[in-house]
């Protein structure tokens, strides 16, 4: 895509956004739009450097790193990436299809299908949508990984900053997250004013509230001059890449939610450039420090310790964590603390942060010290509900058995850290 024309773009949907809102009132109505720098010891901080084959991006919160996204030039990531695929076979036992997207075949399952005209309220199935030879528009939602190679959905996403891009669903969105009331009602009001014309339909992110309007309309208009890219496109022999997955720099913004930025510094200019093009008004953030980045924070040292069993805890006991090929255990240890109830809750916060930095897939068996009321138990468990819900990934917690145990699922979308640093 032409940098320039995108620029060009979002200027001019800047200036529409502003006038839509204006015209109707909205903007003044609107809850005024957060500062990025909240001051020397809020917000967070982006580093992003390359080291060797790995372009790694750290987020850090209050000196404490808080999600890590990593791509390996020996292993290129495919996540997000847009594929003008071809049918392989279609596979009744596993409910889908497995789909050539260039050097390797994705499975496509039936959930993941989508038909122009459905005929029924059941849902489609890929022996009776799809043909053996067809070419298939398609999305990698999640990369290879225990064996498995990638999966893809046909429900393709542009994900943004504070919107996400769904061509082939109309209509508006407003994130869970963002409780009900006036301020609710005027950001679906506004975000329809922006993306009219623009076709497609939009997910409205928590982190919306607040954003300005103008911000909003650039970053809108930039996900559709983005689709246009991708249809104009279309006529292109299968398996062909129509739009690259963001790469881990911008995957760290897109996917820091609501946090405010105080700074984002990069290892090279071209790192710079390429945040700056994608975020515009996040540039006056960006510096560049060549310089040993990841000895900041001690993230090197950071990095060993995520590949190691056992995880300390800040009131004393630790968490040990032990991969399999079918789950992931932690155990969770109280060593010589007396309180199970605090034990636990200390570890719940951790876990959540381990599942992360780690892009721990699958399932997860957590083994908690026995508590003695069932009170406690679910004290436990709701923790730990709150402590994922700002995963990226899908997490869903199903609940303690007698023995303790819980059972939890985390979306897999790419393959675990150790195998990307080869520790």
């Amino acid at each position: 895509m032409d940098r320039r024309l995108l620029q060009q773009c979002r200027r001019t949907a800047a200036v529409r956004g502003f006038q839509h809102a204006a015209r109707r009132g909205l903007r003044s109505r609107l809850v005024q739009p957060r500062s990025h720098v909240t001051g020397p010891s809020r917000g967070v901080e982006i580093l992003i450097d390359r080291a060797g084959p790995l372009l790694r991006a750290a987020v850090v919160e209050n000196g404490r790193l808080t999600d890590l996204h990593i791509d390996s030039a020996d292993r290129p990531s495919r996540l997000g990436e847009i594929v003008l695929g071809r049918v392989d076979r279609i596979v009744t036992a596993l409910n889908g299809a497995f789909v050539d997207i260039g050097g390797v075949a994705g499975l496509l399952n039936n959930a993941d299908l989508r038909t122009a005209a459905p005929t029924s309220r059941k849902a489609a199935r890929a022996g009776t949508a799809l043909r053996t030879g067809q070419p298939v528009l398609v999305q990698v939602k999640a990369e290879p990984g225990g064996g498995k190679g990638p999966s893809l959905t046909m429900d393709v996403t542009l994900p943004g900053r504070f919107l996400v891009m769904t061509p082939f669903k109309p209509g508006i969105s407003i994130s869970r997250r963002l409780a009900q009331g006036d301020a609710r009602g005027q950001l679906s009001q506004l975000v329809s004013e922006i993306t009219g014309g623009l076709g497609g339909g939009w997910i409205v992110r928590g982190s919306a509230l607040g954003a300005a309007s103008e911000t909003l309309a650039a970053e809108a208009e930039g996900l559709a001059v983005a689709w246009r890219a991708v249809e104009r496109q279309g006529s292109a022999t299968p398996p062909a890449t129509l739009r690259q997955g963001p790469s881990a720099a911008i995957r760290a913004v897109i996917e820091n939610g609501g946090r405010p930025v105080a700074g984002i510094t990069v290892s090279e200019p071209s790192l710079r450039d390429e945040l700056a093009a994608w975020a515009p008004d996040m540039a006056p953030l960006i510096r560049t420090e060549p310089d040993a980045l990841f000895d900041r924070y001690d993230l090197e040292g950071e990095l060993i310790r995520l590949t190691e069993r056992q995880v300390p805890l800040p009131g004393g006991g630790s968490l040990v964590i032990d991969r399999t090929e079918a789950l992931t255990v932690i155990d969770v240890n109280g060593g010589e603390r007396p309180n199970a109830l605090a034990t636990n809750l200390d570890a719940v916060a951790e876990i959540a942060r381990q599942l992360r930095l780690r892009n721990v897939g699958g399932i997860v068996i957590v083994d908690f010290i026995n508590m003695a009321s069932r009170a406690d138990a679910e004290r436990v468990l709701d923790g730990l509900t709150r402590a994922t819900a700002d995963d990226p990934a899908s997490v869903n917690v199903y609940g303690m058995s007698k023995l303790g145990l819980v059972e939890l699922t985390r979306a897999r979308r790419g393959p675990p850290l150790a195998d990307l640093t080869g520790r």
